[in-house]
Formats: structure tokens, C-alpha cells, sequence
């Protein structure tokens, strides 16, 4: 096993048992709040994905729902002008996405699941997307680089994620996960979970 899949490997180990079962059950939660946000508002269950994915960064999960949900209510109810005047509690670039995403399939039959990825744009938040709508991806975010360098580092540290380095990361995940016997984007959750808990991210 290689250095990087050692590292991952030893966050692996150290998760409990609640931690195991949580994080095999985080995307399929995280689809089960995007199919309900579809359902309650009547939006595509695709724009609900790409709404959760767009105001995901530097979001805390728990408040992501939140203003996933009071986004697509204010768009609803009002608009673009409503949902704007929502405040969430990430960049205004990512509500700006959201609200793209949900004007986007306006007067269309059917939701392109391409044009919400063309929209989202950034390789972390389609990757986020994907795993939510069910789609076999890995989520590479600071805290998944950090697992896979063996370091604690602030966000705003975590130098940029090129294309090429993305994809070693990815597959080094999916190594440890194939001798593990689970899923890419469950190691990744799992590991995401275990690491907060280690160094005390909430």
C-alpha cells in the first residue's frame, strides 16, 4: 500500500463503529433531504441536489440544509429576487449558482443534469453533487486532502487541488476502499467524519 493509502488507511482505523454506519449513510441521508426539498416545494429533484451542492462550501452541513431549503422556498414563493434576499451563510458567487440552478429548467419538461453540473462548475461541488444524486464519484475537499496527505491543515491552507493530483487522490480512495470491501464515496464520508472528530471540527 502506498504512502498516501496508508494515510487514509490509518483515519480508517480509527473510526467507532457509529462513525462506520454514519458515514456509509451520509449521501444516502443527503438524498433522501434532497428527494424531500423536491417533494415539499415541487422543483426537480435534480435542482435540489445542485442547490444543496452550490451552498455547501465553507458551510456547515446542518446550516447547508437550512439554507437549501430556504432558498428553494424563496425562489418558490418570490422568485430570483426572493431568493436572493435570502441569506446563507456561504459566498454569494454559491447562492448565485443556486439560483441559476433553479432558473435554469424553467419551462422545461425535464431537468438536464448536465446543465446543473455546467452551473456548478467547480470540481468539488460536482463531485458533491454526483455522490448525492447516487452517481459512483469521490468528494475531494480540503479535509479529504488532508486525510490523504496525513496532516492537520485549516482549509484556507490546503494548497489547490489540481486535475491530475484530483485524480490520484480519487483513486488512491477507491484502492482503500476496494480492500476495505465498501464504496469510494463511503470511505471518503467515513474518513470525513472521523477526522472532524479527531481534531475536534464541528
Amino acid at each position: 500500500m502506498k504512502k498516501n493509502q496508508r494515510n487514509i488507511q490509518a483515519i480508517l482505523e480509527l473510526a467507532s463503529s457509529s462513525e462506520i454506519i454514519e458515514g456509509k449513510l451520509w449521501y444516502p441521508t443527503a438524498n433522501q433531504i434532497a428527494t424531500h426539498l423536491a417533494e415539499t416545494y415541487g422543483v426537480a429533484f435534480y435542482e435540489a441536489v445542485g442547490v444543496l451542492s452550490a451552498l455547501s462550501p465553507r458551510n456547515k452541513w446542518s446550516r447547508n440544509k437550512i439554507d437549501a431549503e430556504r432558498t428553494i422556498n424563496a425562489y418558490v414563493s418570490g422568485g430570483a429576487p426572493a431568493a436572493f434576499e435570502n441569506k446563507v451563510c456561504t459566498f454569494t458567487s454559491n447562492k448565485k449558482k443556486a439560483i441559476m440552478i433553479l432558473e435554469a429548467n424553467e419551462g422545461k419538461e425535464s431537468v438536464d443534469w448536465q446543465d446543473i453540473l455546467d452551473i456548478l462548475s467547480g470540481a468539488k461541488l460536482c463531485e458533491f453533487a454526483n455522490c448525492i444524486k447516487g452517481n459512483p464519484d469521490i468528494t475531494i475537499d480540503g479535509h479529504a486532502w488532508c486525510i490523504w496527505e496525513g496532516c492537520r491543515s485549516s482549509l484556507k491552507d490546503v494548497p489547490r487541488i489540481t486535475k491530475k493530483s484530483r485524480e490520484q487522490i480519487k483513486e488512491d480512495y477507491r484502492q482503500v476502499a476496494l480492500a476495505n470491501g465498501m464504496e469510494g464515496f463511503e470511505l471518503q464520508a467515513i474518513t470525513w467524519v472521523t477526522y472532524r472528530r479527531i481534531h475536534g471540527l464541528k
